[in-house]
């Protein structure tokens, strides 16, 4: 079972994971971490014209949670906010609830499934998202004080 989880496919990800990926000047860093296994994610996030423009990350996990962190920095670019909020919700219905992968841009999280039977692994998997959710509330925030103040 454990050599099912950690599949070539997932240590190749986390393998190949420069794990210290810091913007110079995002619009939101922030820090996720998981208290159940003590993986921690910092993210950078820069948004412009409603899309994601650059991201940065900080990884301190298993290879489960690097492999995640390794496909948000494949994926998350260009994105939009309803777009990486359906791919996260669609990963935590994978895990928690034996759904589908993400589809579309996010279709590579398949390679993630064995995930699903390790409960004490799907905080670290879900980080990268938790922590791009969080940035982006972030940014949207600020947004409006700044409206706010105009």
């Amino acid at each position: 079972m454990v050599d099912a989880l950690y599949n070539e496919q997932i240590l190749n990800l986390a393998g190949g994971l420069e794990k210290n990926d810091r913007l110079d000047a995002p619009d939101a860093s922030v820090t996720v971490s998981s208290a159940l296994c003590g993986s921690r994610v910092k993210v950078d996030l820069t948004m412009r014209g409603g899309v994601v423009a650059e991201y940065g990350q900080e990884v301190r996990a298993c290879a489960l949670g690097q492999s995640s962190a390794a496909l948000m920095k494949q994926t998350v670019v260009g994105q939009t906010p309803a777009q990486i909020q359906q791919a996260a919700r669609e990963m935590r219905e994978m895990l928690k609830e034996g759904g589908d992968p993400p589809s579309g841009a996010w279709s590579s999280y398949a390679v993630l499934v064995p995930a699903r039977d390790h409960r004490s692994r799907h905080a670290s998997v879900l980080l990268p998202f938790d922590g791009v959710e969080k940035a982006i509330a972030e940014i949207e925030k600020q947004q409006e004080s700044a409206e706010t103040v105009a």
